[in-house]
Parts: structure tokens; sequence; C-alpha cells
């Protein structure tokens, strides 16, 4: 696209300029062992895209060179445009603060820094670097730096610049305070969500029910009438999927592979998958998955648990834990206990890693397991699966009511940094 064609609709009076006519980068670099036994603010790339600002951590944690914020100064990351990882960073304090390499840092006296950092905040500008990024793979997306500082606009007067900066300022407040009360919503809906499942099938439905102590402490007190059993008597085998799978298995063709990342709460997402191929799948024959059994995730959300449908049997499974297809048990009212609070508790205390969190087999097959009369899990089951799909319309909707509010915001950014808002130009 032509620069010419890019710049179109902007306000006549606007003075086309590139962005380095007017700013300069600014890049001092220090390593951080200058601050060895210091504590700095740090602009990591994640922190900014997590919370806007920096991390307060010892020096001693960080370990390559960084830019020292002496000021402040606008920062533009350099990776995965579409993330709009941008702050405008300051300086914190007595602390010495340091942001990430790749950023591409920028400073001028010759333009308002609220209103450029709404700039490349835009849409427009991240559908231009977008558009121009370096690498081939969505998630690995690299800008060259001098495109980010070479960037071709419209600048309005200072003037100008300051009062939209002003004006976005205030409206964006206003969105993002919306959009943290969804979002606090959403959180109460999630424990709403986790309430309903394990109050069914830790006390059932009934709320006059006899209840007698459970003989664990952690559990408290179950229905009378129920059965509480670990799991490796409830499953006649309890193993784990393909643990390690050489490049060479994986195909575009072949048998379905299910990964943690494929599995959610008693459903799936098979929007990325993995294939292996004939032989890779005969070499590991022992954790094809047949209708009615259970798979359990490992790694990142442990103990996210589903039950395998019909139209996935014979497909198999990467390093996930793998419960047969239980006696004396539904398979749904298994499934949705072993997605409860009481189970991801038991789950938690074998857990294991500093990083992910995931669990072994032996810790699967020692989960304490609650077992109401056949008729009962049936009914449990069904009432969960009613509770929930209610429950998920209501907070679906909020989020989309939340991703709305996003996608307002950013058309205001745009429309106020490009003068389409009137009164503002």
């Amino acid at each position: 696209m032509k620069d010419t064609d890019w710049l179109a609709n902007f306000p006549e009076d606007w003075q086309e300029l590139r962005a380095d006519f007017l700013c300069y980068p600014y890049r001092e670099t220090v390593s951080p062992e200058r601050f060895a036994g210091q504590a700095v603010a740090h602009y990591s790339i994640p922190q900014v895209q997590e919370t806007g600002g920096p991390l307060v951590e010892p020096a001693d944690d960080i370990d390559s060179s960084k830019l020292l914020i002496r000021r402040p100064t606008l920062l533009v990351s350099k990776l995965n445009p579409r993330k709009k990882t941008i702050c405008i960073a300051e300086p914190q304090g007595d602390l010495p603060t340091l942001a990430s390499g790749e950023f591409v840092s920028i400073q001028s006296d010759k333009f308002d820094q609220n209103y450029a950092y709404y700039v490349w905040l835009s849409e427009k500008v991240t559908d231009r670097l977008s558009a121009i990024v370096q690498s081939a793979t969505r998630s690995h997306q690299r800008v060259n730096p001098s495109d980010i500082l070479k960037l071709p606009w419209k600048w309005p007067s200072l003037a100008t610049q300051e009062r939209i900066a002003g004006f976005l300022r205030v409206k964006t407040a206003q969105i993002d305070a919306l959009i943290a009360r969804k979002q606090a919503l959403l959180e109460r809906l999630v424990e709403k969500r986790q309430a309903i499942i394990t109050q069914a099938v830790i006390q059932g439905l009934n709320p006059d029910v006899a209840m007698k102590e459970s003989g664990f402490a952690w559990l408290g007190h179950v229905p009378s009438h129920w059965d509480v059993k670990r799991l490796k008597y409830i499953s006649p085998r309890v193993t784990v999927g393909i643990v390690v799978t050489p490049a060479a298995y994986y195909a575009d063709e072949g048998t379905l592979a299910l990964r943690g990342l494929n599995v959610r709460t008693m459903g799936f997402d098979l929007s990325d998958t993995r294939n292996i191929t004939p032989e890779g799948n005969a070499l590991n024959s022992k954790s094809t998955l047949q209708a009615g059994d259970l798979v359990a995730v490992r790694t990142g959300a442990p103990g996210t648990t589903s039950v395998i449908p019909e139209e996935l049997a014979g497909s198999n499974c990467i390093d996930l834990v793998i419960i047969r297809r239980p006696r004396g048990a539904s398979e749904r009212y298994l499934g949705w206990f072993l997605n409860s609070s009481v189970a991801h508790t038991q789950y938690a205390m074998g857990a294991e890693g500093a990083l992910q969190q995931h669990f072994n087999v032996e810790t699967s097959k020692e989960v304490v397991v609650t077992l109401p009369p056949p008729s009962e899990q049936f009914e449990i089951a069904k009432h969960i699966d009613e509770a929930i799909a209610s429950h998920d319309v209501q907070a679906d909707k909020v989020r989309r009511s939340s991703e709305l509010l996003f996608e307002y915001r950013s058309a205001l950014i745009t429309a106020a940094v490009t003068g389409q808002i009137e009164g503002l130009q």
C-alpha cells in the first residue's frame, strides 16, 4: 500500500512527516550486574503486557543487558505487533529503572508523548506494522526497529495533540473501569461455576440428607449412603499417554493425538491438533483411547478432565493421564468430580514443577472420590450438565460484552489520533 493511500482521510492541515523527523531513538544499555544486590524496576515484555508497568525485582534475577530509563520514554515492542506491547516508561523514584532490549525506545521534544503513545497503539499503526513483520510464524513476529521509528504519519499541531491525548486519557480510563468490572464479574462467575460442581459432588442434591464423616479431614462430611474410594479402585487402569513424541511421528494426516491444550472441563477444543503417523501410533498403541475413557491434563492446568466421546474413540494422546472406563461410576459423574475443587486440591498436593505444575500417574491413582449410588450419579451429572450450560451462557454474554468494550476502545483511539472525531481536530 502506498503511504499516500495509507495516510488518506486525515485532516488537510495536519503535517505529513516520518516519525524520525520529530523523535530520536534513545538507547542507553546497561548490564544488570551494575545493580547487583539491588532491587530494580523492570519493564519486561510480559510484565507490560500484563500490567502496563514495571515489576520490581532483584537485579540478580535479570540475565541480559537492558535499556536504562532516565526520563519518561515511549517504549514500542519489536515483537508481535498485534499484541500492542506499548507503554510510557517512567523512572521509578530511587529505583534503577530498566527495560527490555526488545523495545524500541523513543523520546522527543517535538511531539506530545501521550499522543504518540496512542498513535502507536492505534489499529492503523498496528495493521501497518503487522503487514511488514520479518518472520513468518504468527507467534514470533518481529518488526524492524527502523520501520517503527520511520513511521509515516500526519501530525496535528502540538496543541491538538495535547487535546486528543487528554480526551483519550479520560475516555479510555472510563472504558477501562467498565472492562475491569466485567473482568471481576467473570472471575466471580468462574468461582460460582466451580462451586456448582464441587457442591454437587460432595453434598449431593438433597439439602436434608443425613451426613457422615468422610474419613478425610480436608474432605469433611459426605452423605451417609455414599462410598468414598480412591481412583485406583474405580478405574481398572490409570496410565499415561505418549510421554516423548519424536518429531518424526508427526504428520499432516494420521491418527489424532490429543494434547493438554485440547482438553477443556468436560469438553475438547480441537482448533489446534496434531496427528501422528501409523508407525508412531502402532508403537504407542497402549495409549489408544476408547469411548468412555477419561483424560486429564498433567501440565499447566493439572486435573482438567474430559470424557472421550464416540467420535474421538481410536485417537491417541500425548502426556495426558488416561483413566480407563471406570467401574461402578458414571463416566460423566467421575469427570465432573475430577474437575471439582476437592479433586484439584488433591492434584495440587501431589503436583511437581516450579514453572508449570504437573502430577504423575501415581498421584492420580490416589485421588479420593465420592461415590453416590449409580442412579444418583446420573442425576448429579445431569444437574451439573444443565447448571453449567446455563451458567456458561451468562459467562459468554459477559465475555462478549468485555470484548466489545475492547473493540470500542481501540476504534476510539484510532478515530481520535487520525482526526476523525469532531471537535478534536
